[in-house]
């Protein structure tokens, strides 16, 4: 419980801090990707023996593996799964077309955008199998136009990866999986082993030890929402939500196990202990209970406020993977959205629609970096290159600029370079 009512300005001092990872995670990360670039395969293997308790025959499951699983899923789940590639495909297909030429006094600058070669896609393993996951990563990357990606996904005890993770790899077009997690999963997608092609860019969500090799090898490949961790989800609410929608909603990112986030706001204080009560009797009979006790344990916090401004304060702070707006005038409250992975307006817009099938992706900014970064897009897979052209009127409108500024720098070269043209 966390009562900041009268706290005005003083809000942000007396919001708790996240949770950093400490030496431990990121010398264990240090580590393991030094072992992976010295001995390759190698390395995964033992790796992967060691960590997943797992003797791999292969690192490597070709499409042909993965369509055979698409035929032994469930129907309803293949048709599941298709419809939320279709939309999650149309969705990225729908962001903003390449600027327009810039034209200004004899130069015009046009944009070329172009796809990576190869991206790499992680998805979790262990605690469950995400073939949504697969989805969201490989969507934006298809629309971008990436020629080859490819999967990383830790093997189940039985060494294989799970037929919902191969079947959505199917839909997408996956060029092959690996069936490797962790750490390092992403160092090899990032150097390269003998199976494991190294790829231009690195996408997917993971646990601290996935999100800190991002960070380790970010330079070395672009990363795209390096700091997709563990799930957060502030819920705004007020008396005229159902308390059991709160609830079932905080459960909904509680459940994905420890080092999560889940915060109810409210400036209703009879809300707080009607969701704790709803709480209480949903968890209990939860499949997942532990991971959520876990969650709610070490990060579920019940916060009150004065105001509904007050409670977007404080979320704009907290800066969540997931905002829901769960009070029946969400417009005024929208407004105020600053920081945010993604936003859910009402009660018929809950988080679980984003994760599954709403379209926009579901790898969200966490660990407050939505403060300056944003959800997957297939933008994270281009390359942006601009193209100059002058005419002579142009060169002549700007020489003088440029051979000043170059003085000014102490470049001649750069300055000459003008001079020889003029």
């Amino acid at each position: 419980m966390l009562d900041l009512r009268g706290k005005g300005s003083q809000v942000a001092g007396n919001l708790p801090a996240p949770t950093v990872p400490g030496a431990d995670v990121a010398d264990a990360v240090s580590g393991i990707i030094a072992d992976v670039k010295a001995r390759g395969d190698e390395a995964l293997l033992d790796l992967t023996r060691r960590f997943d308790g797992v003797e791999l025959g292969s690192l490597s499951i070709e499409p042909a593996a993965m369509a055979a699983a698409l035929e032994r899923i469930p129907p309803e789940l293949r048709r599941a799964l298709e419809q939320a590639w279709e939309r999650i495909l149309a969705y990225h297909a729908h962001e903003p077309s390449p600027l327009g030429a810039f034209e200004a006094e004899g130069t015009r600058v046009s944009h070329v955008d172009v796809p990576v070669d190869r991206a790499g896609c992680y998805a979790p393993g262990g605690r469950a199998r995400y073939p949504s996951s697969v989805l969201m990563c490989a969507a934006p990357a298809r629309v971008a136009g990436v020629k080859e990606i490819v999967l990383c996904v830790p093997p189940a005890a039985d060494g294989k990866v799970d037929d919902a993770t191969l079947a959505a790899a199917s839909i997408a077009g996956i060029d092959v999986v690996h069936p490797v997690g962790g750490a390092q999963a992403i160092a090899a997608m990032a150097f390269g082993t003998q199976s494991v092609g190294r790829v231009d860019v690195i996408v997917g969500p993971g646990n601290a030890y996935v999100a800190e090799a991002k960070r380790q090898v970010a330079g070395s490949v672009g990363v795209a929402s390096a700091f997709a961790g563990p799930s957060e989800i502030v819920v705004i609410a007020d008396s005229s939500t159902p308390a059991d929608l709160a609830a079932i909603d905080l459960m909904v990112q509680a459940e994905h196990g420890p080092d999560g986030m889940a915060w109810l706001v409210t400036w209703e204080p009879d809300v707080v202990g009607a969701v704790e009560a709803s709480l209480a009797r949903l968890i209990e009979v939860a499949p997942r209970r532990e991971d959520l006790e876990a969650t709610m344990a070490t990060a579920g916090v019940a916060c009150i406020v004065d105001t509904p401004e007050a409670a977007m304060a404080v979320s704009n702070l907290i800066a969540p993977e997931h905002l829901e707006l769960l009070v029946t005038d969400y417009q005024g409250l929208k407004d105020r959205v600053r920081a945010a992975g993604a936003v859910f307006c009402g009660i018929d817009a809950p988080a679980s629609l984003g994760d599954y099938a709403a379209g926009p992706n579901h790898i969200l900014p966490t660990h407050r970096s939505a403060r300056f970064s944003s959800a997957l897009r297939a933008d994270d897979f281009r390359r942006h290159i601009h193209v100059v052209e002058v005419s002579r009127e142009g060169f002549e409108v700007l020489a003088p600029t440029v051979i000043t500024l170059a003085e000014a720098e102490g470049l001649d070269a750069h300055a000459e370079s003008i001079r020889l043209r003029r």
